[in-house]
């Protein structure tokens, strides 16, 4: 016996003899060098943030395959529903804070498809492209410039994820709000099914179609939204509608002095937005401390001032007295340089007539395309697809911060609504104070604004490599934090592995009858249990035991 195998992680339910006899059926499909099971090899796919990093529960993977092509794909699936081992496909593997490339399941087959990476075509005059899961955001832009091609992608962040692999998982991006929507954005795919079956979907499923990434609903039912956040098939092949680059490019700040400004700026925000006069908002509060810096003390002080919660009156006092914006907006516009320039006009009449005391600047303002000096200065890169890494400050060290060991994301979306954001603040905080914990919400906290009409109220839970207690207390309060939301009528929108069945858990209407719809369909399609078992909270039947409790 190896050393490998003495050590070896089993898939649940599988026994040793059997899953060495499937690893030499994985080796016959895909060559030896394409199967990892050594540990150095399968750490290496283990959640870098994980909520359970070195305890029993922390999902690690048994093994990785890494397949070339959609034909070695279908031959895996056979393998492991003939030994009945669990299998969980992931592209690029890179969603740091919503479980990496990590399984639901300790011990189940990481389905690596980094190698199928072919940009099968950029359409820039019909403005669409057709990609397998292994191909980045970076390799698309490359292939872009590299081939001088007029289109752009609506990318997240960071660009080392796949369109696929992203799209699949609801992610977001940054330019006018019909791209922003990647699932959404998506048109065509193509499946292996459970039982190793090819399927194409819309106008895939018909021979020799010239509108795979064109039109997204050939005849018959639209069945593509059952791939995504699900484990009914492993997708190899997507279309993605893409934007023209524009002419010109200008990013202009709204500011405004009070905290209720907020809710006449979220609504001539949204009529800007839902009208394309301009592409994503960025909300942010100048009150906020750079990152990594000390808050003001005094400001800091009012955040408990009344009876250990925000004194509202005095921040908002505190604001006007040093004269600091509330809420300052960033908007990026796209076009012409004379179509720019008349909507930027139109906002500044709009604002200055709506709140008393807005102003409107421009900060960047550029004819396309640009010079490389240009791109690295871009105050915000992803705003013209132009993919990076940048993202990662969020885990740096600061004055007043050491660098951190992960995070993971709670991401309840809201309504596109100031009000109601208000209110979230409120009740964050309201939360916060009954666990007896610091805050991580005050009454200038932001929304995220990837998603078209509506807001994601996130926040960053950070996690430990080395204290155990900390990971539980996180568990702890993440798990709250879903119920509370769930309470108010908002719920998340993406959920790293170990929170997936809590999340899927309150989407409970009719006495569970997604789920149950859900579980159906997978013990028809998928009566082994194959794929990604747990995934968005569904369970085949032979690992539902009490999962559903």
């Amino acid at each position: 016996m190896s050393k490998n195998e003495d050590t070896m992680i089993l898939p649940n339910g599988v026994n040793k003899k059997d899953f060495l006899a499937a690893i030499k059926e994985f080796e016959k499909i895909v060559g030896k060098k394409w199967v990892f099971k050594s540990k150095e090899d399968v750490y290496l796919y283990r959640d870098a943030y994980s909520p359970y990093w070195d305890e029993p529960e922390e999902p690690i993977p048994s093994l990785a395959v890494a397949p070339k092509s959609t034909e070695e794909v279908q031959e895996i699936v056979k393998v492991a529903n003939q030994y009945k081992i669990p299998i969980f496909p992931i592209s690029t593997g890179k969603n740091l804070g919503y479980g990496s490339s990590a399984p639901n399941n300790r011990g189940d087959v990481v389905v690596d498809l980094k190698r199928m990476n072919k940009i099968i075509e950029v359409n820039d005059k019909r403005n669409y492209c057709i990609l397998e899961p292994g191909v980045s955001y970076f390799d698309l832009y490359n292939y872009i410039e590299e081939n001088n091609l007029n289109v752009m992608m609506d990318i997240p962040d960071p660009g080392w994820g796949s369109p696929v692999g992203n799209s699949l998982d609801h992610g977001w991006g940054y330019l006018h709000g019909q791209f922003r929507d990647h699932f959404g954005n998506h048109c065509g795919m193509e499946v292996v099914l459970p039982n190793g079956e090819l399927m194409r979907t819309a106008m895939g499923a018909l021979p020799g179609a010239k509108t795979f990434a064109e039109n997204k609903y050939g005849y018959g039912p639209y069945v593509d939204g059952l791939f995504s956040q699900s484990n009914f098939g492993i997708v190899t092949k997507m279309g993605f509608w893409m934007m023209p680059k524009p002419e010109h490019y200008t990013l202009a700040a709204i500011t405004v002095p009070r905290r209720d400004d907020l809710i006449p700026l979220v609504e001539i925000l949204n009529y800007l937005e839902d009208s394309s006069i301009v592409g994503w908002p960025l909300y942010r509060s100048p009150l906020n401390p750079e990152y990594g810096k000390p808050m003001n003390p005094e400001l800091k002080s009012y955040l408990t001032s009344k009876n250990g919660k925000p004194d509202i009156e005095k921040i908002q006092d505190y604001a006007l007295r040093n004269e600091i914006p509330y809420w300052r907006i960033d908007v990026s516009l796209y076009g012409t340089k004379d179509a720019v320039a008349a909507n930027i006009n139109y906002m500044k009449e709009r604002f200055s007539k709506a709140i008393k005391g807005s102003k409107v600047e421009v900060t960047e303002d550029y004819d396309l395309p640009l010079t490389e000096e240009q791109k690295k200065s871009l105050k915000h890169k992803v705003t013209l697809g132009i993919p990076n890494l940048e993202i990662f400050w969020l885990s740096t060290r600061g004055e007043e911060l050491g660098p951190k060991d992960g995070h993971v994301w709670f991401s309840p979306i809201i309504p596109r609504d100031g009000k109601e954001l208000l209110k979230c603040q409120e009740i964050y905080i309201d939360t916060f104070y009954e666990l007896g914990m610091e805050s991580m919400i005050t009454p200038f906290s932001h929304p995220r604004t990837w998603m078209y009409r509506a807001f994601c109220f996130m926040i960053g839970f950070a996690n430990s490599r080395e204290d155990k207690e900390i990971n539980e207390k996180m568990r702890k309060v993440y798990t709250t934090m879903v119920k509370v939301a769930a309470k108010h009528g908002w719920g998340d929108y993406r959920a790293a592995p170990p929170f997936q069945d809590i999340v899927s858990g309150v989407y409970n209407f009719n006495d569970n009858i997604l789920k149950r719809f859900a579980e159906q369909l997978k013990d028809t399609i998928d009566p082994n249990g194959i794929i990604a078992p747990g995934r968005g909270g569904i369970w085949p039947k032979r690992l539902r035991g009490d999962k559903n409790a």
